[in-house]
């Protein structure tokens, strides 16, 4: 497997931001809500702007984007995207595992949210070792707790 870099997302890496949130995760919005292209673009400009978000590279190609957000408890990863073409190759674990080492540094927990209608997103998580420790009518809430 190719080694996954994290860079630095620039403002000109917001398009391919959104395009890599698009291609992975409308089929889940559209199970739930209407996909709305002009409010998902919108939330989209305003998250980017706002949160740490990395640009995942494997050999030097593009293949996804990840947010992290440290919070006053705990480790927050607000987004973890992957292009379907590079899905199922280990990039998304091992981003995974770099944000679970910077927790364990920090000595908090790991939170994040999971579309319910994604069981194959919930189960990636459980392979990392999360657990559920909550839910909204659409999304389960997991944690990972690092062992101190």
């Amino acid at each position: 497997m190719k080694s996954v870099v994290l860079r630095k997302a620039t403002p000109e890496d917001c398009a391919f931001a959104y395009h890599v949130r698009k291609s992975a995760f409308k089929e889940y919005v559209e199970q739930v809500w209407d996909w709305d292209e002009e409010a998902q673009r919108r939330v989209h400009e305003e998250r980017f702007a706002k949160e740490d978000f990395r640009v995942i590279s494997a050999g030097g190609e593009d293949v996804g984007v990840m947010a992290l957000a440290v919070e006053p408890d705990c480790l927050r990863v607000h987004q973890l995207y992957v292009l379907p073409e590079h899905q199922g190759k280990g990039f998304g674990r091992e981003c995974m595992l770099l944000a679970m080492d910077e927790a364990r540094r920090l000595r908090r927990p790991a939170r994040l949210r999971v579309m319910k209608v994604n069981p194959r997103a919930r189960a990636f998580y459980e392979r990392l070792g999360f657990a559920c420790v909550g839910e909204t009518d659409t999304h389960d809430l997991m944690e990972w707790n690092p062992k101190k």
